[in-house]
């Protein structure tokens, strides 16, 4: 039955009536991701406590009329601002991408048709649906019929067929047919959205990065103080440094404690990584699932939409009599015959005219019925043709060719073709003589052997988890290239927790999976220690889809697994998911190469800050020397840093790794700093200004050291970067020495300096390498 099918009676709601069930709250309401408003990503990224902090010591540093040192607010409020604009931007990208994947619905409106947001639709309306249509809320059929896949709910592919007073569960699909609708439950009353009840329960995001960050947050909060405090009073009352300048270094300890744009870093690379996803057709509904991603080592895979298209596909024709040519006619006729084609007769339409047979005119046609559960035709020259399951269709006869049925049913769909002397009232007369078998299967992404080999050297582990027979299942496995997939899993068999775990452990391909049996494969998965990515696109997929640590759905599903998924693929096209999982690895591995600059400056500011309350002299540093440090060994490079292409793997924790990066530079600033406060006091008789400056230069000497080691191998921007880096210090300290504080050098200050800057080399390499060589070797036991 196509759109043809008449409809006129129906008139459908009043504009009236329609009001009416608006104003009551009867709306079909919108259950859709909502991302952030203007107003949340302006107080997120403002009223942040490492902001208040920073403007606490910037009115600290007021009190002392030196507006220069407190420039390092210019940082903070243009770190701030690039955080606003870019999540703003990836808000738009986000929210158009969200428009895209959306559906809308036909309604029957004072008798006639339009089309509306599915949100839009009330209580009572009539909707109206056809072939590829989901259904947007439970409804009663009240007029047309169709074949309804209900899949997406129950995991089961068999089509059933919806007739007058037949209910229509919201989230099935029409197959073929058309039908129109009374809708009879809207919004939270739907059966789709009682059955996902459980997977809209908030989950709490699950981010080492952010608790690492806000680990490091309240750490610094905690000591900042009371050390700054210490350090003032110290110098202030203790070495009678002047007031201003006492305030002016307690200040800077603290500024080089903060590391000021790592948070904000970290929010730009993520909001970056959505925006060149979207590029990809990637809707990125959690911002740290990004994160996720990068650690994904298992991949559970749905058959259906992932794997496969979802059309249909003949894979073979095998002959029992006649010739392939009539077998070709017959079959072309009885496809193309059909006003409202289904998969299946596409399928064979589409393989029809890829053979280059002409199509025999008909004159008549008999259209599939679920009872029958077979069509048939009559051509012009009187032939008269039927196909279906060879059961119904050859009764008795099905004995004779069940042999040769049953290895093409292992992996296929089979039908039968026949010969016939005629049809009287859509029953066949005479008995039919079988002609031929045809196999049909779903159709294979021609992408998907290259993706899922793309996870094969990437190290991840992929298993196809589906509802359908394990058979066919393990076929399509076999043919992308799935490993092991050969040996499957019938889920029908397993009963208890234990038999689930021991499975998923030994096995890649699962068939006849239950709905809550995906969730329990997620969770054993987990137990074993593995970061777990699923892919679905159904109702019955959604508890598995929440239970995962990264889940991804197809934009054509459900709404409730689009709702409930971390990542949506609006094209539905799995290919993506390389890419996905490539922008994962590139974010994280840049951010934690780019979080060791800022953690050197934390580190090495905390501990002297703490060693020099109980040494006689003063804090070496100024806040606006920090700010020259800060600009140029760490801001600038992290974000040049943190923006290149990356897709190696990510290994042991983000904390760990960004730790053992920034100690080594950490510990050779803070033994230089000592060495020239000792030297430069007690044996050369340099004063304040003068050890302050070798202080300066030897720290950002230290981190052009490490922007260097962690620039390895080089790219030409990386060397670039590097020159600048070199430039910009240098261009600082001797075009702008009063800016900066930077004392001209005398005799004694050029040897001090540049043996320090020697010895730090060695220094800071051996510290990097034997940093390095253990870190590895925790890595390969984690492995």
């Amino acid at each position: 039955m196509a759109d043809k099918t008449d409809f006129s009676t129906l008139t459908g709601l009043t504009s009236a009536e329609v009001e009416a069930a608006t104003a009551a709250g009867q709306v079909n309401a919108d259950a859709g991701t909502r991302t952030r408003t203007v107003g949340d990503i302006l107080r997120a990224n403002i009223l942040t406590l490492f902001n208040l902090i920073n403007v606490i010591l910037f009115l600290l540093v007021l009190t002392t009329g030196s507006l220069k040192n407190g420039l390092f607010m210019v940082l903070i409020v243009i770190n701030t601002v690039i955080g606003i604009v870019q999540e703003i931007r990836s808000k738009k990208v986000t929210d158009k991408l969200s428009i895209i994947a959306g559906n809308k619905a036909k309604v029957i409106r004072d008798g006639a048709r339009s089309e509306i947001p599915i949100d839009a639709i009330v209580r009572g309306d009539v909707i109206v649906l056809g072939r590829g249509d989901q259904v947007p809320a439970d409804s009663t059929a009240i007029a047309g019929s169709c074949r309804m896949d209900e899949s997406l709910l129950t995991g089961e592919s068999n089509l059933i067929v919806k007739t007058t007073g037949a209910e229509l569960m919201s989230g099935s699909f029409v197959s073929s047919g058309m039908i129109a609708a009374r809708v009879e439950h809207v919004g939270a009353e739907n059966y789709a959205a009682r059955i996902s009840a459980e997977a809209k329960k908030h989950k709490k995001i699950k981010s080492e990065i952010m608790d690492s960050l806000n680990g490091i947050i309240r750490f610094v909060s905690i000591i900042i103080f009371p050390v700054g405090t210490a350090l003032f009073f110290r110098m202030f009352l203790i070495a009678d440094t002047p007031w201003d300048e006492a305030m002016l270094s307690a200040v800077a300890a603290l500024v080089g404690m903060v590391p000021e744009g790592l948070i904000l870093l970290t929010s730009i690379v993520l909001a970056l990584a959505v925006i060149r996803l979207s590029q990809h057709r990637v809707l990125v509904q959690q911002l740290y699932c990004i994160e996720t991603l990068a650690h994904v080592d298992t991949l559970c895979l749905d058959k259906t939409g992932t794997i496969t298209t979802g059309a249909m596909e003949v894979s073979a024709l095998q002959m029992i009599s006649g010739t392939e040519q009539t077998a070709h006619e017959a079959l072309g006729a009885i496809a193309t015959a059909d006003p409202d084609p289904n998969e299946t007769a596409q399928a064979i339409a589409a393989w029809s005219a890829a053979s280059g047979t002409a199509v025999p005119e008909t004159s008549g046609y008999v259209p599939f019925s679920s009872e029958r559960k077979w069509s048939g035709v009559t051509l012009a020259d009187g032939r008269s043709f039927a196909m279906g399951a060879g059961q119904f269709l050859l009764k008795d006869g099905y004995a004779a060719i069940a042999a040769a049925v049953e290895p093409l049913a292992a992996d296929a769909r089979v039908l039968v073709l026949a010969q016939v002397d005629g049809f009287d009232d859509e029953t066949i007369c005479g008995t039919p003589t079988p002609l031929a078998l045809i196999s049909i299967t779903d159709q294979i992404r021609s992408s998907a052997a290259q993706t899922i080999g793309y996870f094969k050297e990437q190290g991840v582990d992929v298993k196809v988890i589906s509802g359908d027979d394990p058979r066919t299942v393990a076929k399509i496995a076999r043919t992308v290239g799935v490993p092991d997939a050969d040996r499957y899993m019938d889920a029908s068999l397993l009963d208890t927790k234990e038999e689930i775990a021991a499975a998923v452990n030994d096995y890649h391909v699962f068939g006849r999976v239950k709905p809550e049996q995906k969730k329990a494969f997620v969770k054993a998965l987990q137990a074993a220690g593995h970061t777990v990515a699923m892919t679905g696109d159904g109702v019955n997929d959604t508890l598995a889809l929440k239970a995962a640590d990264c889940s991804v759905a197809m934009a054509a599903g459900s709404d409730a697994a689009r709702n409930v998924a971390q990542l949506v693929l609006v094209d539905n096209d799995f290919a993506a998911m390389p890419k996905v999982v490539g922008e994962g690895r590139r974010s994280i591995n840049n951010l934690e190469r780019s979080a060791a600059l800022f953690l050197v400056k934390t580190v090495f500011s905390m501990v002297l800050a703490v060693v020099f309350i109980f040494l006689p002299w003063q804090y070496p540093f100024q806040p606006i020397q920090m700010t020259l440090i800060s600009a140029f060994t760490v801001g600038i490079p992290s974000f040049v840093l943190a923006l290149e292409p990356n897709n190696e793997r990510i290994k042991g924790h983000f904390l760990e790794n960004v730790v053992v990066r920034s100690l080594p530079g950490s510990l050779t600033v803070i033994l230089m700093v000592l060495a020239v406060n000792i030297f430069g006091y007690l044996m050369l008789g340099l004063n304040f200004a003068q050890v302050s400056t070798i202080c300066v230069l030897l720290t950002a000497w230290v981190g052009v050291n490490l922007i260097f080691r962690i620039s390895l191998p080089f790219t030409p921007i990386r060397v670039a970067l590097l020159v600048f880096v070199v430039v910009g210090c240098v261009a600082g300290a001797c075009i702008l020495p009063h800016l900066f504080s930077i004392s001209a050098f005398t005799a004694e200050m050029w040897p001090l300096f540049i043996i320090a800057a020697l010895a730090s080399i060695p220094v800071f390499n051996l510290s990097f390498n034997a940093f390095g060589k253990w870190h590895a070797k925790r890595q390969a036991a984690l492995v």
